[in-house]
């Protein structure tokens, strides 16, 4: 995708030149339009700058901007670890044992949850609501969003006049911004005022032409809602007149009306709420009201594009780009639209430059968007699968800077998860398990079922690995290696032998949200687990010999953790193992199961379990987005993996089948993870683009992202010499339905950055430059080319996959 020229010199006088229809230019651009306001909020439209979000409904006489601030959560600081959960872990890891799992789970229950059973709701900030008398029936309507520029646009006629919005929200300025105005002078009347869902609230006028909104935290599960946002509005105008009357402001006759919108609360961190944000808002607004529209527009539109122009998808257009993106959406199963794939694939990475800036909070389950006091799912963050999906794409699609909310957060819960493990385990290090909040809860919660399962904060942990496999920055491995120390030291004193086969595993735990048996997901040692440990171990290892740390806890990692399985006797069908070394008992293996499936549990009843075609797929972790599991090195394992991708069925949420678009990809049947990328689209995808859960929930959109990614490049990584080197798969999994295109700037690990020409579904060309001088290692096909290369060095390859000289 080529950014438009007018995007390029993007400012105030040049946009409604831009307003470009979607067939009016050469190449389709990066745009969602629609020829109607928004009637619900999954139609509106999202934009944010990290910390402050908002939804535009695009109404022509009473248009609503609904908007939240990312550190507005309930409740206030908590402590929910159960003093009494210590005294039933023997008890309950032998009754697993003992195959009492109901017994255990009942046990779990009633002594070892978390005091509190639920955690902290995100909640919204406000509304904003804007009344235009006698636009009720307008012609020409357009509403759009600019993902080159991250700005809506929505546009109609009253009459001979022509009305123009321009509304996005700057990282830069802190502030979100809307610019109203006519073709004709003295046509901008209208009406500004807040409102709030809260029954808590305080509306007032600070001066003629400045009103704010405080909104209170509620309470819930018996902890105070400590916490206020307070917003502001600002409008200034060009000509006209502004007046303050019952908290609203009234603006009669300008010419143009330029609107700031600022929001803040008290919070500084998890522990600390005395933050002003009484401060923080009026400062904001005074500076951003010292500039002009067209420099904050401008500064913006830099801002942004230094992120989104990193990485142009190219895949055809055909003639369904000239539908809106709605529409697009409900035909896409039945049209040939390869340009909606470049579209939501893109649309995901605006959505993580918008929900998910340095210093801001990670993006949780609704990203940064919410209208509800009580969400779905409280909103929170949910560490089982959904969280991590929401940052697959970060590294691979060239956002690095976007990860580090999640690193700021991991770094928060390896606090508070060492009490929780000291408390409630005995143990050394830190745990969490499927949930955390704004307040960095890590205790178990919800119930057993689906609740006690203590590797949340391990899985996080791959997170950091996966910044250093791509940027083989040493400085930060330095920095976040104690953190995943302490999450393995947390299991090397949890694991315990399970008296089969005396293998270690984890105990009491579960394969997230899946039952074994009726109603049951208490067990040990589920697969998810000890592939997730192993991964943890093992990066630990080979962090201690980079950094050359901990000579001694390096041993004992590995002598608990597996030899790499390369389809021996430990993954043959029928479960065969090989024995347990003598230098102690090992993490289990992975194991295939009668039918030829990769087993979820250590018992071999996948197929007799209640859902065999439940959401989660969480055994396949090791498959993606671990590399445990690939075609080259574990072959036998990988053929199981697919008979469980295939047991499982196409079905699930709308992050399942984002799961399921990255794994069939991992599979290198692309044309299988299409099927379910055109499923994930037009079944689970509301007319803003948004994931239908259903209700909404954002990882749907990154992890479809992510998948596109995967099917068109995947990358993997090895230490050679305490040194990284990187393994790059050309076109893995190129489908049929997109047999030519083109993308530039996707990350590799290793240290690379890669370009890709195709056409007639054959490779044409690639180019990879090398950023930090590693080995390389290129596959297309059956095809292997292996390069030393220099930092800064582009290295071009051909159809034939031969480096090209130049």
């Amino acid at each position: 995708m080529r950014v438009l020229p007018c995007v390029l010199i993007f400012t105030a006088v040049f946009l409604p030149q831009c307003f470009v229809k979607a067939a009016d230019c050469n190449r389709v651009p990066m745009i969602l339009f629609y020829d109607k306001p928004a009637a619900q909020w999954v139609e509106a439209i999202p934009i944010g700058n990290g910390r402050i979000g908002a939804m535009v409904f695009g109404r022509s006489a009473n248009e609503l901007i609904q908007f939240n601030e990312d550190s507005f959560w309930a409740q206030g600081p908590y402590d929910p670890v159960n003093p009494h959960a210590l005294a039933a872990l023997d008890q309950a890891r032998r009754l697993v044992f003992e195959g009492k799992t109901k017994e255990a789970q009942d046990l779990i229950n009633q002594k070892m949850m978390a005091v509190l059973p639920k955690q902290a709701a995100y909640q919204p900030a406000g509304e904003l609501n804007l009344i235009f008398e006698g636009h009720q029936q307008v012609t020409n309507y357009r509403r759009q969003l600019d993902l080159s520029a991250a700005v809506t646009t929505v546009e109609y006629k009253v009459g001979d006049v022509t009305y123009n919005r321009q509304i996005f929200s700057t990282p830069v300025d802190h502030v979100t911004v809307i610019r109203l105005t006519a073709d004709k002078p003295g046509m901008i009347s209208f009406t500004a005022y807040f409102s709030a869902v809260q029954d808590k609230k305080k509306i007032e006028g600070i001066d003629e032409n400045t009103i704010a909104l405080e909104v209170y935290g509620i309470a819930s599960n018996g902890i105070d809602g400590v916490l206020r946002c307070h917003s502001r509005l600002m409008v200034s105008t060009q000509k006209g007149k502004v007046r303050l009357e019952d908290d609203k402001l009234h603006i009669e006759e300008a010419d143009s009306a330029v609107l700031l919108l600022a929001s803040a609360t008290n919070y500084i961190n998890y522990k600390d709420v005395s933050g002003n944000p009484q401060a923080i808002v009026k400062k904001q607004i005074d500076a951003a009201s010292k500039k002009s529209f067209d420099r904050m527009l401008s500064d913006h539109i830099k801002a942004y594009q230094e992120l989104f122009n990193r990485v142009r998808l190219d895949l055809g257009t055909t003639e369904a780009a000239k539908l809106t993106t709605d529409a697009r959406i409900k035909s896409f199963a039945e049209n040939k639209d390869p340009q909606l794939v470049a579209l939501y694939f893109q649309f995901g990475r605006y959505l993580l430059i918008s929900c998910s800036r340095p210093l801001c909070q990670p993006a949780n389950l609704q990203g940064l968007w919410n209208d509800s006091t009580n969400p779905p799912w409280a909103s929170k963050y949910t560490i089982n699968i959904n969280t991590e999906m929401n940052y697959w794409p970060a590294e691979s699609t060239n956002l690095s800077e976007c990860h580090e909310p999640l690193f700021d957060m991991i770094k928060d819960i390896s606090t508070t998860g060492q009490r929780t493990a000291k408390v409630n385990y005995g143990a050394s290090g830190w745990v969490c398990h499927h949930n955390t909040d704004l307040w960095r809860a890590t205790g178990p919660i919800d119930n057993a079922f689906y609740g006690f399962w203590p590797s949340g904060g391990a899985w996080l942990c791959q997170h950091l690995w996966y910044r250093y496999e791509y940027t083989a920055d040493k400085a930060f491995l330095k920095k976040v290696y104690p953190i995943m120390k302490g999450a393995a030291e947390f299991f090397v004193d949890t694991l315990v032998e399970e008296p089969q086969h005396h293998w270690l595993v984890t105990c009491p735990s579960m394969s997230p949200e899946n039952a074994m048996y009726d109603k049951v997901s208490i067990c040990a040692g589920p697969t998810m687990d000890m592939q997730i440990i192993r991964d943890l171990f093992n990066h630990c290892i080979v962090s201690s010999e980079i950094l050359g740390v901990d000579k001694d806890f390096r041993k004992v990692l590995q002598q608990k953790v597996s030899r790499p399985v390369r389809d021996k006797a430990s993954s043959m069908p029928g479960g065969r193992h090989e024995r347990p070394v003598s230098n102690g008992a090992r993490l289990a293996p992975m194991q295939i199961g009668k039918y030829g499936q990769l087993q979820e549990w250590l018992e071999d009843i996948d197929l007799n379990a209640p859902e065999r075609q439940h959401r989660h797929v969480s055994h396949l972790y090791g498959l993606f987005p671990s590399s445990q599991i690939n075609k080259y090195d574990t072959p036998q394992l990988f053929a199981a993996a697919r008979k469980s991708l295939e047991l499982r069925g196409d079905g699930g949420t709308g992050w399942s089948k984002a799961w399921k678009i990255n794994l069939w990809a991992h599979l290198q049947d692309g044309d299988h993870a299409y099927k379910m990328l055109s499923s994930l689209i037009s079944t689970g995808t509301y007319p803003n683009m948004f994931d239908a859960h259903p209700p909404f929930q954002i990882d749907g959109n990154f992890g479809g992202t992510s998948g596109i990614c995967e099917m068109l490049m995947q990358s993997y990584s090895k230490i050679e010499d305490k040194e990284l080197a990187g393994e790059i798969y050309l076109l893995p999994a190129l489908p049929s339905a997109l047999p030519n295109g083109s993308v530039k700037g996707l990350r590799a690990r290793g240290g690379f950055e890669v370009n890709i020409e195709w056409k007639d579904s054959v490779l044409a060309k690639a180019e990879i430059k090398s950023l930090v001088g590693s080995r390389l290692k290129v596959r297309y096909g059956d095809k292997v080319i292996e390069t030393e290369t220099s930092k800064g060095n582009v290295y071009r390859y051909n159809e034939k996959l031969e480096l090209i000289e130049e």
